[in-house]
């Protein structure tokens, strides 16, 4: 019995330490995604590569809400990070894409592009419908 006994508990341990080998690995390869060409279609669409450009309250390239700019802030401080965006990073392309690559590791983990597109658009319940026309437009440029 105890032999039995040892063995399921071996079988256990490997079943878990694979497990967790798995996740970390997932983990990496999330914060590994290269969202360029997807970014790149979306300045594209947004802005047609202006950094300067401004409709409403949207700014930049990416055309960022002050209310993203927030929930990066916001972002980081779950994750225990000093740093901070200002509303005036939205005119940097860089910056921007730090933003865009922060939302979509806390809210699109499995770095669904779709998601991310939808997302961008429509925000985080956007619709399907909604958005589609945007969709198309990003992914026609990225075909």
């Amino acid at each position: 019995m105890e032999g039995i006994l040892r063995k399921v508990f071996v079988l256990l341990f490997v079943f878990i330490a694979n497990s967790y080998a798995f996740a970390e690995n997932s983990e990496t390869n999330s914060t590994e995604f290269d969202w360029n060409p997807v970014m790149d279609a979306i300045i594209q669409v947004e802005s047609e590569g202006n950094s300067k450009a401004v409709s409403g309250n949207s700014c930049g390239a990416m055309q960022i809400t002050p209310i993203l700019v927030k929930e990066c802030n916001n972002i980081l401080k779950r994750r225990k990070s000093k740093k901070r965006f200002k509303l005036s990073d939205r005119f940097n392309v860089a910056k921007s894409k730090e933003m865009f690559i922060l939302f979509q590791s806390f809210y699109n983990p499995k770095n669904s592009i779709e998601q991310a597109i939808r997302s961008w658009n429509g925000g985080l319940k956007y619709s399907v419908r909604g958005t589609q026309k945007y969709f198309n437009k990003v992914m026609n440029l990225l075909k």
